[in-house]
């Protein structure tokens, strides 16, 4: 075996040391532990090392183990090993690991050679994973995942921090309760059985009390102000707070749920048995006050309850005089909007919860309403009325040839020429006469009446109505017309009429809109919809009096929120064509047109009726709604007032102010001392300010006045049409 290393490396450091002797010891000890290495390999050895070389020892290591090192260039240092037995091959390694410990180096395997290298670079390289079957050895560098169970890992992470070496990791993962560690196997171990210690389920419990005679949440308020008291007198301190119980009432099934320590579950539970104790009197008497439900409209409901509720205890009882056979009584004070109940508490407890499920915010519900008429009413009449009088001459014949459907009739045109007169009426359009009269002989005349007509008719109405889910709401727009029922002349004795009167019975003309809302679940409504549109007609020719036409819906429909819906609509078209003629004479092609009277007309009516319920649930919606309607009349009234005043050009049109002046604040009332009253000099420029101010408001106002009008362009010319949602919060947007 070749005692020394003939190298460069070996030569050059032989000829640059410090002396001989120390070259010569070098010598010795590097041979003795090759023939250490030798022997070795056939029986157990004996490690004794004082100051050694790291590279020496790496290489014995090596020749005993049989494994492969590659070492890093920063791994330097002396070794110093005391042993008093001999070790075999795989105590030699470990011990080996625990020298690189020592030293801050680590050995990590990778493939068939191990590296060594500092600790600070162990944890990044790829050490091996550790599992309960293979958990490593020693001093050996290893990775550890460990999980969970009843103890979260952030919180561990803090406790065990100070266990693990500066070069070591410790990390925990809190979505799956895991901590990762990185160090020597022994620590890990170490590591482990703390863990186990720690990681055990909790000795605190939750514990449900359910109370017979007392309330829950009274009886948590009082144990939660007594726990605060007895902690206050203990200087605010952690002491006991382990101790410290959790309570909870669950006012539904009148139960307390505890957590905490047994100790002071115990505690609890002995005071609760104290306060769940009956009454010495039955009764109890409880006023609970409502907010948005009416008091007397919640007593039927709550007396059927208590009935019911009565009942079933008798049923349980086997009808035998239970607590609650004290008499019932609830009454509704209406000046308060409240409930005076007596009853016993666990059925005040009862109603308590129904009137808590009872008393809430009912949603409202916005209905538009659309009812659009658009008519046509074409008319056309031609006709020909002949009148000769032959009884002058004494043997002429006399004759009349009277048509009704052209307009006034020729006999009572010619009565009226007879005496001188003006007729009485004209019928419309062209009426033409010509003949002759005063003659000796006969006398004639002759009336030629034309008419053509065209009338268009184009109706909007959009009635809005607001009311409560479930409530029924009306509006009425329109006039009172009298309509004539009776009339009694009584003459008596004398023909001049003594005490006439006549019977009137007046009738709403107009629009009239009922609905009654109902919110489904979901955004869906049912409406009850009974809907009348009535107005007088133009004419009342041949009737006793006024003639009333009316468009009526009764319906119920379903449509959503938002969601337009048509109720019903009419489409009429109606052609009349009339024909008078003198017999015979009237057939005679083109010679007949003297003798005849032809009228036609054409009457087209289109009618719909839509409508759209919108629900408001709460103050935002409330608000856009409010601010849209609020907004368009004051436009309106806003160009009224630009047009100005026929005839009064001073004077102003009223107009509304503005939305946003109701949201201001008025300004602090400020107390002026008597003694510093100003005099009558010293108010006048005051005065005058308040005219200059009240002129600069004025300007202000028409200004955002014409601004506002440039922002919405309304047409007067088109009829105003229902908005769509987008269209509403785009125009409250602007205004």
């Amino acid at each position: 075996m070749c005692l020394y290393d003939d190298s460069p490396r070996v030569m050059r450091s032989r000829l640059q040391g410090p002396g001989l002797l120390i070259r010569i010891m070098a010598a010795a000890l590097t041979l003795s532990l090759l023939l250490f290495a030798a022997e070795s390999q056939a029986k157990p050895i004996t490690l004794n090392l004082k100051d050694a070389d790291i590279s020496a020892v790496i290489n014995t290591v090596s020749e005993v183990t049989g494994k492969n090192f590659i070492v890093d260039p920063r791994v330097k240092g002396k070794v110093t090993i005391i042993s008093s037995h001999p070790m075999e091959e795989e105590e030699v390694y470990q011990v080996f690991l625990s020298i690189l410990e020592v030293h801050g180096f680590s050995a990590v395997p990778v493939g068939d050679v191990i590296k060594i290298i500092p600790d600070a670079n162990a944890k990044q390289s790829p050490i091996p994973m550790s599992t309960d079957r293979v958990p490593g050895e020693g001093d050996e560098m290893v990775t550890r995942v460990v999980e969970l169970e009843n103890v979260s890992a952030s919180q561990l992470v803090p406790i065990l921090r100070p266990l693990i070496p500066q070069q070591g990791h410790l990390a925990a993962y809190v979505p799956g309760n895991i901590l990762i560690i990185a160090d020597r196997a022994s620590n890990i171990d170490r590591m482990l059985k703390i863990i186990k210690r720690i990681d055990i389920p909790s000795s605190d419990e939750i514990e449900i009390i359910t109370l017979q005679h007392a309330s829950a949440a009274e009886v948590v308020r009082i144990l939660t102000s007594l726990e605060q008291q007895a902690r206050g007198k203990a200087g605010g301190g952690p002491a006991g707070a382990e101790d410290s119980p959790i309570l909870i009432a669950d006012e539904r099934t009148n139960s307390i749920l505890i957590g905490g320590g047994k100790s002071g579950r115990l505690r609890i539970r002995a005071i609760i048995s104290h306060l769940d104790t009956p009454l010495e009197n039955e009764g109890n008497t409880r006023v609970i006050y409502l907010r948005y439900a009416q008091a007397k409209d919640l007593v039927p409901v709550l007396t059927g309850v208590s009935s019911s509720v009565e009942q079933q205890a008798k049923a349980a009882g086997g009808g035998a005089p239970t607590s609650r056979s004290f008499p019932i009584n609830i009454q509704a004070d209406e000046n308060t909007n409240s409930l005076v109940i007596t009853a016993p508490p666990d059925l005040i407890r009862s109603l308590e919860m129904v009137i808590q499920q009872l008393d809430v915010r009912r949603a409202q519900v916005q209905v538009e309403t659309i009812i659009a008429e658009v008519s046509q009413n074409l008319s056309a009449a031609l006709g020909v009325q002949w009148i000769a009088d032959g009884t002058p001459g004494g043997d002429g014949p006399v004759g009349v040839s009277n048509f009704s459907g052209t307009g006034a009739s020729i006999s009572s045109i010619a009565a009226a020429a007879a005496t001188g007169s003006v007729p009485a009426a004209i019928s419309d359009g062209l009426t033409l006469g010509i003949g002759r009269f005063n003659d000796d002989n006969t006398n004639f005349a002759a009336i030629i009446s034309a008419l053509q007509g065209d009338g268009t008719t184009n109706i909007l109405s959009t009635p809005t109505l607001i009311t409560m889910d479930n409530e029924e709401a009306e509006i009425v727009v329109g006039q009172e017309v009298p309509f004539i029922t009776g009339s009694f002349t009584s003459t008596g004795t004398t023909s001049t009429p003594t005490n006439p009167f006549q019977t009137i019975q007046r009738q709403n003309v107009g629009i009239t809109l009922k609905i009654k809302p109902q919110i489904n679940e979901g955004n869906a409504v049912r409406l009850d919809i009974d809907q009348a549109v009535d107005s007088i007609a133009a004419s009342s020719v041949g009737a006793a009096d006024l003639i009333t036409n009316k468009r009526s819906v009764k319906t119920s429909v379903i449509v959503d929120d938002g969601e337009t819906i048509i109720l019903g609509g009419l489409i009429d078209d109606q052609v009349k064509e009339s024909v008078q003629k003198v017999p015979l004479l009237g057939d005679i092609p083109l010679l007949g047109l003297l003798f005849k009277s032809k009228n036609t007309t054409k009457d087209k009516t289109n009618l719909m009726v839509f409508m759209r319920p919108t629900i408001i649930r709460d103050a935002a919606v409330t608000a856009e709604v409010t601010s849209s309607k609020y907004n368009y009349i004051r436009t309106q009234q806003i160009n009224a007032r630009q047009r100005g005043l026929l005839l009064m050009p001073s004077q102003e049109s009223p107009v509304l102010p503005a939305l946003d002046e109701f949201l201001v604040e008025p300004p602090p009332f400020k107390e002026v001392p008597l003694d510093d009253t100003p005099s009558n000099n010293a108010q006048q420029p005051d005065k005058d300010r308040g005219t200059n101010d009240k002129e600069m408001d004025n300007s202000d106002s028409e200004s955002e006045d014409t601004e506002m009008i440039n922002q919405l362009e309304f047409q007067d010319t088109i009829p105003p049409q229902l908005p769509l949602p987008e269209e509403v919060a785009r125009k409250s947007a602007n205004l």
